[in-house]
């Protein structure tokens, strides 16, 4: 009932928009204003994988319309916790209750990009998804940009997938897998293929995580061994007024609560999966350890993810935690990126430290994870998290980072550098978009090659793209349209 009656909230804020829009109550860009373009997402909670892909964004499409042709906003929930982020982009406060607050944001700018990788799906919170698709669907009202970046659809609630259907049909949307394309595509909706947008995020440099690892006890010679575990249980998050008015009542749902009138998935069968989940994982990973002379270090990419990590420290005592809440992107991604093998429940653990060559393996709750491993040809480096022998599996999964790596270090930098020319193409599609819904807007002209598509490059990734271009180029399907 609740999504029902939110859904029904935004979807008449979208169909008053797109009236008045035919009476001549919009304003859409005029030739010689900067182009003002929202950003919609998942910020301010440090979530590090949803801030890392918003950083990048920022940077690429600032790089390719011209900073001095742009001005832009980001939406975060914290300002405190988003702080020293995005630099060169305004900050705007998301509200629980957000339908207002997009409706005023997205009339005063000229366009909308969707931010959030898990864009389309009911997995995680049927409130966020309709977030993507009310942000689209205003901006597409008054005939704007609107356009969401490197996203990804997965299966959806019948209201939710009617809603996105009808209020997406005339977005683009770029994904970030060819699955989520297929998906979209059934649904009527324009697509084109892509990727995500972290490969090209540059953390703090190699100096920092030594130091912060040597104070934590590292010796700077043993192998690391990263293990970023969540709690893959309490998901979805749905909103309920009922369970709002427990709680402030009667202290009921404490520990579920989310935020306001949202709660985490609870009750004995989530905690009976959780402890099958942690103790297989926990397990497999000190098993390894006691084989193999390594540093475990536990990080936890989103903030709820510490609670998994202390559960860890049952099976691996004494072992250092390092969590988002205590360390921005570009120190976290930093320390991931000294790892030798890692093994990850979390999508942007594995994406932000491949640029490394770290070794890593993934226990997802998800498509995402398996869709990575199929692309990199390593799906044997993937189990699920309600495996029943998730400590075995995961252990012999383990050994073979150790058997194989140099050949899965050798799939993860062709991998990296077919991403990176995949993000260079969505560069030329947002051109094309922009092109298409502002004609008079000044875009570059000349030839240019891929890497004129994407931010400036760190060292590391010149040193890959110089490594793996060649054979890069040839395996992917979408890598020589990019270079234009």
């Amino acid at each position: 009932m609740t999504d029902f009656l939110l859904v029904a909230w935004v979807s008449a804020f979208i169909e008053i928009r797109r009236f008045g829009w035919m009476f001549g109550l919009g304003r859409r860009w005029s030739s010689g204003e900067k182009l003002r373009l929202l950003f919609a997402g998942y910020n301010g909670t440090r979530n590090t994988g949803s801030d890392v892909r918003v950083q990048e964004m920022l940077r690429q499409i600032r790089h390719v319309l011209g900073a001095e042709n742009v001005d832009f906003s980001v939406m975060t929930q914290s300002f405190d916790r988003s702080k020293g982020y995005f630099e060169g982009t305004r900050q705007v406060y998301l509200p629980d209750v957000f339908p207002p607050f997009l409706s005023r944001e997205v009339k005063q700018n000229h366009g909308v990009i969707a931010c959030e990788g898990s864009m389309f799906k009911s997995k995680f919170a049927n409130a966020l998804t309709t977030m993507m698709i009310v942000s689209l669907g205003l901006a597409s009202a008054e005939n704007k940009l609107s356009l969401a970046y490197g996203g990804e659809a997965g299966h959806m609630d019948s209201i939710i997938q009617s809603m996105c259907k009808r209020y997406v049909h005339d977005s683009l949307v770029i994904t970030r897998n060819v699955e989520s394309q297929d998906l979209l595509r059934r649904l009527g909706i324009p697509t084109e293929l892509g990727t995500d947008t972290a490969w090209t995020f540059e953390p703090h440099p190699p100096e920092y995580a030594r130091k912060t690892l040597r104070e934590a006890g590292w010796d700077e010679k043993t192998p690391i061994l990263i293990l970023c575990p969540i709690h893959p249980f309490v998901w979805p998050v749905k909103a309920s007024i009922a369970k709002y008015i427990a709680r402030v009542t009667t202290g009921a749902y404490k520990e579920s609560q989310y935020r306001t009138v949202y709660f985490h998935e609870s009750g004995p069968e989530v905690d009976r999966k959780y402890r099958n989940y942690i103790s297989g994982f926990g397990k497999a990973a000190a098993a390894f350890s006691q084989r193999h002379r390594v540093f475990p270090i536990l990080v936890a990419m989103e903030r709820l993810d510490a609670v998994a990590c202390r559960s860890m420290l049952e099976f691996l005592p004494g072992t250092p935690v390092f969590t988002s809440d205590e360390y921005d992107m570009f120190q976290l991604i930093s320390i991931l990126r000294r790892g030798t093998y890692m093994v990850s429940s979390r999508y942007h653990g594995i994406v932000t430290c491949m640029p490394a060559l770290v070794a890593s393996a993934g226990v997802t709750m998800d498509e995402r994870i398996l869709n990575l491993m199929r692309e990199r040809g390593h799906e044997h480096l993937f189990l699920t998290v309600d495996d029943p022998e998730l400590e075995p599996k995961l252990l012999r999964v383990m050994e073979q980072l150790v058997a194989e790596a140099d050949s899965v270090r050798d799939g993860i930098g062709r991998t990296v550098i077919r991403n990176l020319k995949s993000m260079a193409r969505m560069g030329t599609i947002l051109e094309d978009t922009v092109r298409q819904t502002y004609p008079e807007f000044p875009l570059r002209s000349g030839v240019l090659s891929w890497e004129d598509y994407l931010p400036p490059l760190s060292d590391g990734l010149l040193a890959l793209a110089q490594r793996y271009d060649t054979s890069a180029l040839t395996q992917h399907p979408v890598a020589e349209s990019a270079a234009r």
